[in-house]
């Protein structure tokens, strides 16, 4: 049912620093606003190169079908749960597993790209999903702050011709890998196989469908 295609692309990864400056006696160096500048403000931490494993899976259903069972067997994620952090962060994480869908994984949020082709007065089926768990994310993100960058993950679901489907992301432990910590690598490892049982099982689910029509 699958056709996986891995490719390794390099992507770059560029910090910002924004420094308020300090004077030697511990206080805070004051700065003309009119002075102020990007130049004055930014200062250029580092650029490197990171290898990321892309996959590329097609998927021999219908769209309609592998976005529902998509949909259907991942959580959703409530925003309004945030605010409870910091007055109940036990009751918060609480509300947060009971978001959770299969795989202990939820959707943050859905962009219908497809339907931006009207402006071209076309038709594609295209959605990009933001899946993840604010749970799974802090086990990484506690080790490194940096990891937030991919928490949520980016999955891309896309009509490649009637009956098939193009599912695309980039492999969670190659993302998070290049921060060089065991903890936040070994997490993500467990996320590559969470995502991919549940594509598998949204795909199962789709053509059981289908053949039942």
């Amino acid at each position: 049912m699958f056709r996986n295609l891995k490719t390794l692309g390099p992507a770059s990864a560029l910090t910002l620093v924004l420094a308020s400056g300090a004077a030697n006696c511990g206080e805070p160096t004051s700065m003309n606003p009119t002075a102020m500048t990007p130049a004055a403000l930014i200062k250029f931490a580092s650029s490197r190169q990171v290898s990321v494993t892309h996959e590329d899976l097609e998927i021999s259903v219908g769209y309609e079908h592998f976005t529902r069972n998509f949909e259907a067997i991942l959580g959703r994620f409530d925003p309004t749960v945030s605010a409870a952090l910091a007055s109940d962060p036990v009751a918060a994480e609480a509300r947060i597993r009971q978001m959770e869908g299969e795989q202990g994984l939820m959707i943050f949020a859905v962009q219908n790209h497809g339907a931006l082709f009207a402006l071209a007065g076309a038709q594609r089926k295209a959605r990009r999903y933001h899946v993840g768990n604010p749970r799974i994310a802090f086990q990484m993100t506690r080790h490194d702050i940096r990891a937030g960058l991919y928490a949520p993950l980016s999955v891309l679901v896309y009509e490649a011709r009637p009956g098939a489907v193009r599912v695309e992301f980039d492999q969670p432990s190659t993302l998070f890998g290049q921060f060089g910590d065991a903890d936040v690598l070994a997490v993500a490892r467990a996320l590559d196989s969470k995502l991919q049982k549940v594509i598998e099982h949204a795909a199962l689910l789709a053509a059981q469908q289908q053949a039942g029509q």
